[in-house]
């Protein structure tokens, strides 16, 4: 998959699948099973590291899972998110963190946050010949300014975000947690594909963070995740009985020793 391939899934009416991946094993994986896009979200600095939101990860971090997850992929475009605030200490050291990301990972396109108020960003970034994905809707990295995870619903501004953004050279734009009409009106406005997240079935494709889509996320789970699996149930089962086999001598079997 490239990124030309990418946008012209949109023309052919194709709906396009985007999972998340953080790691070496996780994108072979998902990889194999055929999505046509791996994000390596900032994502990780909850569900990998454990914060409370994205803001904590840095740019080394998104390089070093970057790095791993292109090692395992063959075949899918994979998309690594520029974190807070790279690409708000203006234009030059934005193409500069992007840049390091292409450089050092070896995946095909940068991520970032904002419309109207980056567009200046993407265009220096796509005027460098880096390929950028937009996000707007709700934006992770500005929980704090915007109170907390929340459904954005400010019709005019949204569309102006999504608008700008593909003036400015983005070549996809990810809109999150905004209402379904919304998004359909911006999918048939716009020439470049749409990726929904908690957005409504009318976008041209769909992400999700993949230790939600399995059912590996403990606590509260957003009202727009499809759990596909229990592997949470299925890996504590798993643990509970090598513990239970390991207290009462099952494990090893003499056919799991060296004689």
């Amino acid at each position: 998959m490239t990124v030309p391939k990418f946008v012209a899934l949109k023309r052919a009416g194709q709906k396009i699948s985007v999972l998340t991946a953080y790691d070496f094993t996780m994108a072979q994986l998902v990889d194999a099973a055929g999505v046509d896009a791996i994000l390596v979200g900032d994502s990780l600095a909850m569900v990998v590291q454990g914060h409370h939101s994205t803001i904590p990860v840095t740019l080394d971090e998104m390089i070093y899972h970057g790095e791993m997850v292109c090692r395992g992929v063959k075949r899918a475009l994979v998309i690594v998110d520029l974190p807070f605030p790279t690409f708000h200490l203006g234009k030059h050291r934005a193409v500069e963190a992007a840049a390091r990301i292409l450089k050092e990972t070896g995946c095909q396109a940068v991520k970032l946050e904002g419309g109207v108020d980056q567009a200046e960003t993407i265009a220096a970034l796509a005027g460098a010949g880096i390929p950028v994905m937009a996000h707007v809707g709700l934006r992770p990295q500005s929980v704090l300014q915007l109170g907390g995870y929340r459904v954005q619903r400010d019709e005019e501004r949204l569309r102006a975000d999504a608008l700008a953004a593909e003036q400015a050279g983005a070549f996809g734009i990810v809109l999150e947690c905004i209402p379904t009409g919304v998004a359909a009106r911006i999918t048939q406005e716009i020439k470049i594909p749409t990726i929904g997240i908690g957005a409504g079935p009318d976008c041209d494709g769909q992400v999700l963070v993949t230790p939600d889509l399995l059912g590996l996320t403990g606590g509260h789970v957003p009202k727009f995740v499809r759990a596909y699996a229990d592997l949470r149930g299925i890996i504590s089962q798993a643990v509970a009985s090598y513990r239970e086999d390991v207290r009462g001598s099952k494990f090893p079997a003499s056919s799991e020793s060296f004689q």
